[in-house]
Parts: C-alpha cells; structure tokens; sequence
C-alpha cells in the first residue's frame, strides 16, 4: 500500500467474478445473508402528521402521528421538506409563534433552531396560558437547557394529559432538534389553545429511520466481513464509503486510491471526497453534505449521503 494516494480519476475498473475487496485485504467472503425484504425497509421510516387540523376540532385527538422507537436517530426524507403541504403547516406555525410572541420581541426563523434549547418554548406556553414558569432565564449548559425543557413540556404535559392526547415527542427528540416531534408539540398546542390559524390536513412525513440505514449497508458490507453499529463513526474516515460503493457499483477500487488506514483529518477528507467522486461517477447527485462535516461526526450529513445511496441501491443484491 502506498502511503501518498494518487489521483483517482481514472474510472475503477469492473471487478471480475474472482477478484474481490476479500482477495485484496487478505479476507474471505462472509456468509451472505438474507436481507428484510425493500419494503419493509421504507415501512419502518412511513410516519405521518395526519389529524384534522381545523382550530375548531381542538378536541379531536391528533391521531396517526406515531414515531418510530430511538426517534432521536431519526431525519426526514429530503423529498418530504419538498411536499407543498409540509412547507405550509411549517410556515403557519412559524407565522404563529412569531403573531403571539410579538410583545416579547421574539422572531422564530427556524422551528429546530430556535425552539431546541426551551427558551421560546417557555415563552410561548407561558403567553398560551397566562403563567409563568418556575425556570432559569438563560441556559447555555446543554444540562441546564435540557433542564428547562423538561420543566416546560411537564407543563405541556399537564394541559394536554387529560385530554388522552398521546405524547408524540420527549427532551431528548426536541433538543436533539427533531422536527417531527417539534411539529407534533406545536400541532397539539394550537388544536389545544384553539389558534386563529388554519393548518393543512393531512400532512404526510417521511422520516428516515437508522437502524433501516444500517440494515441496508450491513447487508454489503457483510461481504466484506465488515459490520456496521454506529453510522456516524464508521463512516467517518471514508473508508466504509470507498468499500459500500465499490461493492454496489461492482467494481473494485485500486488501494493506492485511498488510505485504507487514515489517521490525519485530511486523509480522511480525501476517503470521502474520494467516495462523493465515485458517487457522482455512479450518477448520483453531489452530496450537498460537505466532507469536513462527515468525518467531524455530523450524524445529519452522514444520513444524508446513506439515504441517497439506499435510494438508488435499494433493490442491489
């Protein structure tokens, strides 16, 4: 192996029926096993807000708005932020919390963003219910705003418990900046206060489930006898990337391509920006995830570049 990589723009040639990543590294071919089937796959991550949202049914239950177990690791699909009704039940909600937090001066831009830490969710409850909440002003500690959150949604919690409403999100989900809970909060809260705003019905979410990712890598890497638990740390050095799209591509990639060891930030910046070459060598679109943020541990951006591979190579055996 070479230490210094040249560069890799000569398209990889097809890898003949006994040649190998295995033959190459000095491994043998694990057994294959079976894979779930495709659908089931997109099946775990089908989850939809899909309630009536008149302001005069506030006592209908937002039904049908169920998340998938570990919803922490979870990532809408790209398409779904797309769909025209998403768009709309964000923008009202946004133009909502920014009508009734006018008084305190308050401008919500991005639901995720701004209402992960509590503060504007303090806020806002407290002028939905005329009360003030027993909490710290400011937090900057990731303890003290979790803190503040729990107190909040406890609140929340008592006003919409005796409704029989189910709680669709938790501390963890809204201060990991999950969008779907942050949506099912906010839906319930003005079904509950009765809003002055009229939401979309039926707005249907795709969300991307993690362990469907690491299925589907995990069903090709296997052959590599290469086992997959945690996507944003495997995946970080590039390496796992350089393998995956040789094996669904089927070819193999010559090593002094890429460090197959990486142990300096820019070599593992090469691995993946090597593997986005291959991607877009495959016909995929370029990676709107930025390479430097895969190998700093960015779950979001790994998911995205895992969701666009398992688009494509879904039905690849």
């Amino acid at each position: 192996m070479s230490s210094a990589p040249r560069s890799p723009t000569p398209r990889p040639r097809r890898m003949k029926k006994d040649e190998s990543f295995l033959g190459k590294l000095g491994g043998t071919l694990a057994r294959k096993r079976r894979a779930r089937e495709v659908s089931d796959l997109q099946e775990e991550g089908k989850n939809a807000i899909n309630s009536p949202m008149s302001p005069a049914l506030a006592d209908v239950h937002p039904e049908d708005t169920q998340l998938e177990e570990n919803e922490e690791r979870t990532m809408i699909d790209p398409t779904s932020k797309d769909d025209p009704k998403f768009k709309e039940l964000v923008k009202v909600l946004l133009n909502w919390i920014n009508d009734v937090l006018v008084e305190e001066r308050i401008i919500v831009k991005q639901l995720e963003e701004d209402l992960y830490d509590g503060q504007v969710l303090q806020k806002l409850l407290e002028k939905l219910a005329g009360c003030k909440l027993n909490v710290a002003e400011v937090t900057q500690s990731e303890i003290g705003q979790k803190q503040k959150l729990q107190t909040v949604l406890e609140a929340v919690h008592d006003l919409l418990r005796p409704r029989g409403w189910a709680l669709r999100w938790s501390v963890d989900s809204i201060h990991g900046k999950n969008l779907v809970a942050i949506l099912h909060l906010l839906v319930s809260l003005a079904m509950h206060f009765r809003a002055p705003i009229r939401l979309p019905e039926h707005v249907t979410v795709q969300v991307v489930v993690v362990r469907s990712l690491i299925t589907f890598v995990n069903k090709h890497l296997n052959k590599l006898n290469l086992e997959v638990t945690e996507l944003e740390t495997q995946f970080a050095d590039g390496v796992y990337l350089v393998l995956l799209m040789g094996l669904l591509e089927d070819y193999f990639v010559p090593l002094h391509n890429f460090y197959l060891t990486p142990e300096s930030f820019d070599q593992k910046v090469h691995n993946v920006s090597f593997a986005f070459e291959l991607m877009l060598d495959g016909g995929l679109k370029k990676p709107k995830a930025r390479p430097e943020d895969v190998v700093n541990l960015d779950l979001k951006s790994t998911l995205r570049v895992l969701y666009n591979l398992f688009t494509k190579y879904k039905n690849v055996e």
